[in-house]
């Protein structure tokens, strides 16, 4: 099992008893008015702050959400709560760049694996009356049903079945807690659970918070993901990264680098989790198959390495999270990944059809910028996604998303693979408005340019960090592209992660190109610089303005302006920039919400 291990000693002499009444409790009265209304609904967040030495970490803060204004703040020290059975503790470590994410579940304070185990054993017998649950909430429903009916709330009558004797079901957690730390807690409210032969006719007695705890333990391990689940809750999180044996490491969205406060201390242990987690998502691992790439059921992407044999460290794990709201063109505006007059560059880009590659380095945000100027592809258009794992997400109604398929023996299918090439031949012939292909990496990028070639509008990722790269790799081997292909691509955004004055690191699209052509003669490659970052001043400068080969040579014929009024469409340009720039202060910024605006404003002919 991973434990939870604290990153500071606990005084258990402060440890006071777990308060029917809050009110009573002095810590209680000291927290600001969000600590106040957050302990009500989690009492036991009050409990993990009695465990923390708040003379030398301080009383944290509490917050309802996040915002990135906090980025800036050093060394922080906050509570915020994912669920009500789930808060996190962002607390500050000063001997090390990251600070420690402390996850506040209802059964940090103790193990409960005895009762759990007993409780477990008993309503084995009851879940084969129901039939096999469908999906996730069924199971969960089955399995609180069965614990209600297993387990009863102690009283004074049912001492012989482990009540106090005191008739006392509050545990006294300052004897509890030395207990716990020593190893030697039985988790159980400091009852000793030494006659374990219950009949299968006998309920099990439990206090209230075991009977939560208890709830709690069963549907994370048995539905959930086990002690990831407060991660893989968290929506502040983008990625879970294992390497081994010792902490869990993950990337906020606001706290950047942090270590959690789980970790595998045991080699059998972390291996135990892969497996039965493996096993959850369908895709079970072994030696003889030891990596795993697969996609957890809230779409978030994993990546498994299984054993000491080619992981020396042990086995790994990471999880790039699935979030269910992509950022839209506006809210990347806001945090300055790009500007206006570039989303409004997109926005007619994508309107008339052309071809767009957002190319960039591992953890750029180039899906994420993808995903979030997909709403500026007409609301009608038909649209084919090909990915290896799903991570495309669009806003219209008229979407094929189609996935390739392993073919391994542990494939549920049991057939054959179906590759990106498979799925692009496929597309061509769906005859849709759009293709849209989460990676190109080998001779699927043959494919996407033919479809080019025919007048099938795509847009990809790729990884390069330039577009002189990108072009090499896309002419050389494996994909293998034609020189004479190439000028079918009209734009690549080329993305990066910069740092900024601060040391954060930040996404930026640090520029937009146009490719122009090819020439035969001298062997290479025209394009134009049409939109540049500038790191001194973190803006955007425009040097295209008046001057875009595919604005003025390309987009402006197909709406069918003469020669000489061509560069009337860079007044469209910054109508569309003001637009949107109204649009975001009206308040509308969300990546559905602003898709159903233009929606709605292209119907009536306002675009």
């Amino acid at each position: 099992m991973a434990p939870t291990v604290l990153p500071f000693e606990v005084d258990s002499t402060k440890v006071v008893e777990d308060h029917g009444d809050l009110t009573q409790c002095g810590l209680y009265q000291i927290l600001s008015k969000e600590g106040k209304e957050q302990v009500e609904k989690s009492p036991h967040v009050l409990q993990y702050l009695h465990l923390v030495p708040l003379d030398t970490v301080g009383t944290p803060k509490f917050y309802k959400e996040l915002s990135r204004d906090l980025k800036k703040v050093k060394n922080p020290n906050l509570v915020y709560p994912v669920s009500p059975d789930i808060s996190v503790h962002i607390c500050p470590d000063k001997n090390d760049s990251r600070d420690f994410y402390i996850p506040i579940e209802p059964v940090l304070f103790g193990t409960m694996d005895a009762l759990v185990a007993e409780v477990e054993k008993k309503i084995a017998v009851l879940v084969d009356s129901y039939d096999a649950p469908k999906n996730a909430e069924e199971k969960t429903s089955i399995l609180l049903k069965c614990i209600d009916e297993v387990c009863a709330i102690k009283t004074g009558k049912n001492n012989e079945n482990g009540g106090n004797d005191n008739n006392k079901w509050q545990d006294k957690l300052g004897s509890f807690i030395p207990k716990f730390l020593n190893g030697n807690g039985t988790g159980n409210g400091g009852n000793n659970r030494e006659d374990e032969s219950y009949s299968s006719a006998k309920k099990v007695y439990v206090t209230p918070a075991e009977l939560k705890g208890v709830k709690y333990l069963m549907v994370r391990d048995k539905v959930g993901m086990g002690v990831l689940e407060p991660l893989i809750r968290d929506p502040y999180i983008e990625d879970i990264s294992c390497s081994g044996l010792g902490r869990i490491f993950i990337e906020h969205k606001i706290f950047e680098s942090l270590k959690s406060a789980i970790h595998f201390e045991e080699e059998e242990d972390l291996d135990l989790f892969i497996i039965k987690m493996s096993e959850k998502i369908g895709k079970p691992i072994s030696y003889r198959s030891p990596i795993v790439d697969a996609v957890l059921p809230d779409g978030s992407r994993i990546n498994i390495v299984f054993g000491t044999e080619i992981s020396k460290k042990g086995s790994n794990f990471t999880i790039r999270k699935f979030s269910e709201n992509p950022l839209s063109a506006l809210e990347l505006i806001g945090f300055n990944t790009f500007d206006y007059h570039m989303a409004a560059y997109l926005w007619i880009c994508l309107r008339e059809g052309m071809n767009m590659f957002i190319s960039g380095e591992t953890a750029s945000g180039k899906t994420t910028t993808m995903n979030a100027i997909t709403t500026f592809i007409p609301p009608k258009a038909k649209i084919v996604s090909i990915e290896d794992t799903a991570e495309v997400q669009l806003p219209h109604h008229n979407w094929m998303r189609e996935v390739t398929r392993s073919g391994s023996g542990n494939d549920e299918s049991g057939g054959s693979s179906v590759e990106m090439f498979d799925l692009l031949k496929a597309a061509l012939r769906q005859r849709p408005n759009e293709i849209i292909v989460g990676e190109i990496r080998g001779v699927e990028g043959n494919i996407v340019f033919q479809g080019m070639q025919t007048g099938h509008p795509a847009m990809a990722t790729f990884h390069a960090a330039s577009v002189v790269k990108l072009i090499q790799r896309l002419t050389g081997v494996p994909i293998s592209v034609p020189k004479t292909y190439v000028d079918n691509l009209n734009v690549v955004i080329i993305q990066q992660g910069v740092r900024g004055k601060n040391g954060k690191m930040l996404r930026r699209v640090t520029s937009i190109n146009e490719i122009v052509g090819y020439d035969t003669t001298s062997d290479s490659f025209s394009f134009i610089e049409v939109f540049k970052w500038n790191p001194v001043t973190d803006t955007f400068d425009f040097p295209g303005n008046m001057n875009s080969y595919l604005l003025e040579e390309k987009i402006a014929p197909m709406r069918g302006l003469p020669s000489n009024k061509r560069r009337q469409i860079y007044k469209d340009l910054e109508q569309k920039a003001k637009l949107l720039m109204k649009i975001q202060e009206s308040g509308v910024t969300g990546f559905y919400e602003l898709f159903d605006l233009l929606s709605k404003m292209d119907g009536e002919g306002a675009l």
